[in-house]
């Protein structure tokens, strides 16, 4: 009996976060981030990239149970997309079939390695992860909520 063991290849080219969303999109969520954070602008762009490249990869990945969730540092990017509502409505409409991707965060946060899995699955969906930014939260859970299909 031969066993046959299937193994999922990381795409050959990697995505650009950026490809997702307009120039000036881009640009506004920069400004915003740098507006209402102490960070620069190289800092605001890792984080929102990867806000990017989270929210593509979740709307991506609906509904395969994966319980994905990033840590509190690019949750700050994801928040402040959201938060501007016009723009996250579009983005949502455009790369997740005219639905709306909730957000519904948990309470408490509890220490199961959900943030690197995370990154992982971002990985494999094709987008390059700036690890520095998932290893500072990778023990963490994420906020969202366990067993849901929320991000």
């Amino acid at each position: 009996m031969t066993a046959t063991v299937e193994t999922v290849a990381a795409p050959s080219t990697t995505r650009d976060p950026r490809a997702f969303v307009s120039p000036e999109v881009w640009e506004r969520q920069i400004l915003l981030l740098t507006r209402d954070h102490p960070w620069d602008t190289v800092m605001a762009q890792r984080c929102f990239g990867q806000a990017v490249a989270y929210l593509i990869t979740a709307m991506e990945k609906w509904g395969q149970g994966l319980q994905i969730g990033c840590g509190p540092l690019v949750d700050i990017a994801v928040h402040g997309f959201i938060l501007d509502t016009v723009n996250y409505r579009e983005f949502c409409a455009t790369h997740f079939q005219g639905r709306f991707l909730e957000h519904v965060p948990e309470i408490a946060f509890k220490y199961d390695r959900t943030v690197e899995r995370t990154a992982r699955v971002i990985e494999a969906n094709g987008f390059a992860v700036d690890w520095p930014l998932w290893d500072r939260d990778a023990a963490r859970c994420s906020p969202c909520h366990p067993g849901s299909n929320c991000h």
